[in-house]
């Protein structure tokens, strides 16, 4: 496994790979979630290659760049025992230099849900996204859908600039008890981590109630809500059953939706997601 930090060395190193070349963006402090991504692209293309760098402009203010975790040394060994052809460990002011002005933002897919809690979190992501398919010229690029709406401004920007990728997401990877797999699971504390399934539960019960017949949306959030509100230690910041493609919210009877949420769990503050109906 080559490991690379400049951006020189990393297109030196990609031109000897063959494609199709499968990339994982990640922040780091990887887990099953992540690692489940490397597998599919292994499966699916002649080289792999992944990117750790935990990217300052898609936090806000009040978030938690600094105290997010990291152990690069762990993530390495887990992804040299994964067959990892390529990984690019980029300093942030290599890609962030003093004078950098120039942003991606993908318009009407950005604002909602994540984007209207979290400004400028999806433009910091975009303009990162944008950069590592400039570096990494994959073929394919795997994300997971727990993180849904970054997947809907990846694949709008990828469309629109017409970068030759495909964009392909993978399931969410749970624990047994339904919690997501995410880096922040760790901020938990054990109490916490007891009550954090409870996004999944709500999400499951308005599922249920999807296949058993129901379709007005309103009863799905009155579904999320009602279980949410079951666990003392959740504070709801959001209940959404939006459109797949353009998130926008939707009314009256659907026959498929993206409901999802986001949830404190005590200082934490976790999301989660699924679809219903007929893709």
């Amino acid at each position: 496994m080559i490991v690379v930090r400049d951006l020189a060395d990393l297109r030196r190193q990609r031109a000897g790979l063959p494609n199709p070349h499968g990339l994982v963006p990640t922040m780091g402090f990887l887990h099953e979630g992540h690692l489940s991504l490397v597998r599919q692209a292994k499966r699916e293309c002649g080289s792999v290659g992944v990117s750790i760098f935990v990217n300052p402009s898609q936090f806000g203010p009040q978030e938690d760049l600094a105290a997010y975790p990291r152990d690069l040394p762990r993530d390495l060994a887990l992804l040299e025992a994964e067959g990892v052809d390529l990984v690019w460990t980029p300093e942030a002011e290599a890609l962030y230099p003093r004078d950098f002005q120039t942003w991606v933002t993908v318009d009407s897919v950005s604002r909602p849900l994540e984007g209207e809690r979290r400004p400028g979190h999806f433009r910091g992501v975009a303009t990162i996204v944008a950069t590592l398919f400039h570096a990494f010229e994959p073929q394919r690029a795997y994300f997971g859908q727990k993180d849904a709406q970054q997947t809907v401004v990846v694949r709008r920007m990828t469309a629109d600039l017409a970068f030759d990728v495909e964009v392909v997401v993978c399931p969410t990877v749970r624990e047994d008890d339904g919690l997501a797999l995410s880096s922040r699971n760790t901020y938990l504390s054990p109490e916490e981590r007891r009550a954090a399934p409870v996004l999944y539960r709500s999400l499951s019960a308005a599922a249920a109630a999807f296949a058993a017949g129901e379709r007005e949306t309103e009863r799905l959030r009155e579904l999320l809500m009602a279980h949410l509100k079951q666990e003392p230690l959740a504070r709801t910041q959001y209940v959404s059953v939006a459109d797949l493609d353009t998130l926008d919210e939707l009314q009256g009877p659907v026959t498929r939706a993206l409901l999802s949420m986001a949830v404190f769990i005590g200082k934490t503050r976790l999301i989660d997601n699924v679809v219903v109906g007929d893709r």
